[in-house]
């Protein structure tokens, strides 16, 4: 008999139940995350409810779609990765500048459609550069990544960052409460539970949060049961070159920050990914980007509050985060559905984020360990990229009287860290004089760690 080549992991396809339990912990780990840029922008430019709404549903139809794309792949696009697609907040700023100073709605899907197109078109350049992602700069940027989000889910379990009871006791007890029984049930409960403890410890939290008054379901009754969302609902495309410009500029940050995405997922799954696979994902991203654009929607990236589920719970199977991007689909055609979701309190979510955060940037230590940092400039390549990316995060007002092109790069602590380490790697390792002789005999040169 014949015997049939093993299935990858990432390739292998659970049973439908465990399909449904896990793609539905990546949706709610990302919920969050998907909403507050339709939120923030739609905010800033003072849209009535009815049109935020519209943009959150829009928003949620074209994840679920970008996240298939991603997942499952066809031609050329897609990554072929559990990789979830959301809006990326290195766009934020720009957009709103571009919505409230002239343009409107329609001059912002005009620049995200012309900076979709542009990263098609960049992607197999992006390819190319995978060879300056030696194990020392995908370490210290997955470092990043994990850190950077970190204050995410702090502010989350101090009750989200604006809310009126931010930093009280309950919250943080709420937080520290889920928390506790997503780890219980990783480490005592059976295989299965272990891998959906982050929806077991949401679902406990949620049960909790209820009769303690922390939740407010009020928006589900005022949601719609159906919507669709059409091809340019706020009115044509504006083509403005500054906002074009400005766009342009995200789009290098957020082809960046997924590059270090996909390369820790891709670490995390034992299926790294090559220069053709890197293109192929990249290339997908501009696809979802311009579908924002028409859509009405935003420029979409790889989201890195996932790559910290996946880490965590082990299952790489790129069909469980397809499911989720079918979750989302149905949420952005069914409104009321949306509305429960988002009835979650920001607590709950932020002890589940803790640990999931965490893992990420534990991934990037244990990536970094396999770096030689005897006789070379390793250690200060880390040192310094790991400083310059947490400085934005640790000091937010930090660059608010730079240019607004430098803010776009530099306030964005996963692209700026990541763009130091390249640099500061090419100038310690690869530049004439750079190779060092190890300061222990007998141990490995510099060129182990950058080859």
């Amino acid at each position: 008999m014949a015997s049939t080549a093993p299935v990858h992991p990432v390739d292998e396809v659970p049973p439908v139940r465990h399909l449904a339990a896990f793609g539905l912990q990546h949706v709610l780990a990302m919920y969050a995350g998907a909403v507050a840029v339709p939120l923030i922008v739609g905010g800033a430019m003072k849209l009535p409810p009815a049109d935020l709404a519209y943009l959150i549903t829009a928003d949620l139809l074209v994840c679920g779609i970008a996240t298939l794309v991603q997942c499952v792949g066809f031609w050329r696009f897609g990554v072929r990765l559990p990789i979830m697609q959301g809006c990326t907040f290195a766009a934020v700023s720009p957009m709103v500048l571009i919505g409230t100073t002239g343009g409107g709605l329609p001059a912002i899907y005009g620049s995200v459609i012309v900076a979709g197109l542009a990263i098609v078109l960049l992607a197999p350049v992006f390819g190319r550069l995978l060879r300056f992602f030696p194990p020392l700069v995908t370490g210290t940027v997955i470092l990043v990544i994990g850190v950077s989000l970190l204050p995410v889910a702090g502010n989350w379990a101090a009750g989200g960052a604006g809310s009126k009871d931010f930093g009280e006791p309950r919250n943080v007890a709420l937080a520290a409460f889920v928390l506790a029984v997503v780890l219980g049930v990783q480490r005592f409960a059976p295989a299965f539970l272990s891998r959906i403890a982050v929806l077991v410890g949401i679902a406990v939290g949620l049960a909790v949060a209820v009769p303690f008054g922390f939740t407010d379901f009020g928006g589900v009754g005022d949601a719609d049961w159906v919507g669709i969302s059409t091809p340019f609902h706020f009115g044509a495309p504006a083509f403005h070159v500054s906002a074009i410009v400005s766009m342009l500029v995200v789009a290098l940050v957020t082809m960046t920050e997924t590059t270090g995405d996909f390369i820790a997922v891709g670490e995390m799954t034992g299926r790294p990914v090559e220069p053709r696979t890197l293109a192929d994902g990249l290339r997908a991203d501009g696809l979802s980007t311009v579908l924002g654009g028409v859509f009405n929607t935003f420029p979409y990236t790889a989201f890195a509050q996932n790559v910290g589920l996946v880490g965590m719970t082990r299952v790489r199977s790129r069909w469980v985060v397809a499911a989720a991007g079918g979750i989302l689909v149905v949420l952005g055609l069914l409104p009321k559905l949306g509305a429960v979701v988002a009835a979650i309190p920001a607590p709950v979510l932020g002890g589940a984020g803790l640990v999931m955060f965490g893992t990420v940037a534990a991934s990037g230590v244990r990536t970094l360990a396999t770096v030689d940092y005897r006789g070379n400039g390793n250690l200060t390549v880390v040192a310094v990229s790991v400083a310059i990316g947490m400085l934005p995060v640790g000091v937010p007002g930090v660059y608010d009287r730079f240019p607004d092109w430098f803010q776009t790069v530099m306030n964005s602590g996963i692209s700026a860290g990541c763009v130091t380490a390249i640099v500061l790697n090419l100038l310690f390792n690869h530049t004439p004089g750079a190779e060092r002789e190890p300061a222990i005999e007998g141990g490995k040169g510099a060129a182990s760690a950058t080859a």
